[in-house]
């Protein structure tokens, strides 16, 4: 039906169409790949703490082990001088050596070293016989001392740079078992996730399946316990829905069945009072009554029809027989049908198709009916002289325009919902029985289109059918 206050030719509005179709796909972004970051982030924070433990525990080690080693080499050095502490030849040939291993070598005599690097307190130290393990600074670096005294307050230190924050041999050793800490987590935690999302994906497969009208669809119930209730509830749920829908196309099919046998009778005994074909029915009052109950009948059987064919929609078995249509030839067919009938009324009904085919696959008899139904909605309140036009498009679009009173932006936005513009116009001007839009958007998103309902330049609505 359309509707709404008279509007202006030629300005349409630049309000965006209402729009039935397809339902939008999901946005992105889903459990698994939420889990899947989760989880990587969760393996890169367990691998930075590891490396915050690892790293001084391993410095801590080496600096164990370089004391160690040094101490080691300073009883070896005070093995070898202790016998020749007054040979300086001697003592520069074993410097030379322990150099070659980053070793310094200081000889201390009478509480003083030959080398600044020795701090005082250490020297003294040695001096008294005292062997010492400690720190020093060496040109701005930490090293690592380890004096033993010889004989008559003599000694030697050596020295030896200290460990960084990690030995140079322990970083690529630690950076690639922490890479591989962090590897194993990730594809662990991708596997998790995809694994624990399962039965979620299945469970919204299921419910679009359930929303697009297949009530056979069923889930596995397996563990967990929380996914096996979710598949009973879904479970439960289209078996209601099946019992229910059954129910109610059992009680339509009942109505329809019990209407149409009076309808039948009114309709033909409106006819004869039309047509003044029963005895006293010549009158023009007798044949105006029943003119009137014939067009009511007539609503009412296009009523049921309406009711059926929405009831039937929801089902999963609709019927749907898809085969290579070419939109033009079914336009310009409908244009014929209707051009009496327009003709006949006054209305101007225009075809704009190109002259080339415009194919696609789809149901034309759904289609054409879809085509009928707009063209009966923009019919009914089209006055005489007034354009009604059909058109097609490439690459696969049909297009109903009229000039009839059209439709404000806040009917726009309801067009398509059942028997919203029906109530509100009704009394205001002609009006069908509140379905038929409703039916044609239906049939539209069965057929896997899209349909929208906007402002024509002919001044009325303009309702575009999208494949």
């Amino acid at each position: 039906m359309t509707g709404g206050p008279p509007r202006p030719a030629g300005n349409p509005n630049p309000r965006a169409p209402a729009a039935v179709g397809p339902r939008p796909a999901a946005p992105r972004g889903g459990i698994v790949w939420r889990s899947t970051l989760v989880t990587c982030l969760v393996a890169l924070i367990s691998v930075l703490v590891t490396a915050a433990v690892a790293v001084p525990l391993a410095r801590s080690a080496a600096l164990r082990a370089d004391r160690h080693n040094l101490a080691e080499q300073a009883d070896l050095a005070t093995a070898l001088l202790g016998p020749r502490v007054g040979q300086p030849v001697r003592s520069e040939a074993l410097a030379r050596r322990l150099r070659q291993y980053g070793l310094e070598l200081s000889l201390v005599s009478d509480g003083r070293a030959d080398r600044r690097w020795v701090p005082a307190r250490v020297a003294r130290a040695v001096s008294d016989g005292r062997a010492v393990d400690t720190t020093g600074v060496r040109g701005g670096h930490r090293i690592l001392l380890a004096a033993r005294p010889l004989a008559d307050g003599t000694g030697v230190v050596l020295a030896q740079r200290a460990p960084g924050v990690l030995p140079a041999g322990a970083v690529l050793s630690l950076g690639l078992a922490l890479l591989a800490g962090l590897v194993a987590g990730v594809v662990a935690g991708a596997l998790l996730a995809r694994r624990l999302s399962r039965p979620i994906r299945h469970a919204a497969g299921a419910a679009r399946r359930l929303s697009a009208g297949d009530r056979t669809v069923r889930l596995p119930v397996e563990a967990p316990a929380e996914v096996a209730e979710l598949s009973v509830a879904l479970n439960g749920l289209a078996a209601a829905l099946a019992e229910s829908e059954g129910r109610q196309r059992d009680f339509l099919l009942s109505v329809s069945h019990e209407l149409r046998t009076p309808l039948t009778a009114i309709r033909g005994y409106g006819e004869a009072l039309a047509d003044g074909v029963l005895p006293g029915s010549d009158q023009p009052p007798v044949r105006e009554a029943g003119r009137t109950v014939l067009a009511e009948a007539g609503r009412l059987d296009r009523l049921v029809t309406d009711l059926l064919a929405l009831a039937r929609l929801s089902a999963q078995d609709f019927p749907i027989e898809v085969v290579d249509v070419d939109l033009v030839e079914l336009a310009g067919a409908a244009v014929t049908a209707w051009r009496p009938r327009c003709a006949e009324a006054g209305v101007d009904l225009r075809a704009e198709l190109p002259d080339h085919p415009v194919r696609l696959r789809t149901d034309p008899g759904r289609l054409r009916q879809v085509v009928d139904g707009l063209l009966e909605n923009a019919f009914r309140v089209v006055p005489a002289g007034a354009p009604l036009v059909v058109a097609v498009r490439a690459p696969g679009t049909v297009e109903v325009r009229d000039g009839g009173p059209g439709l404000s932006d806040e009917d726009l936005a309801v067009a398509f919902e059942r028997g919203r513009l029906y109530a509100k116009y009704r009394g205001v001007r002609p009006v069908g029985t509140g379905l038929g839009l409703a039916l044609a958007a239906r049939l539209v998103a069965r057929l896997g289109g899209r349909i929208t309902a906007d402002h024509a330049a002919e001044g009325g609505s303009r309702f575009t059918v999208t494949f």
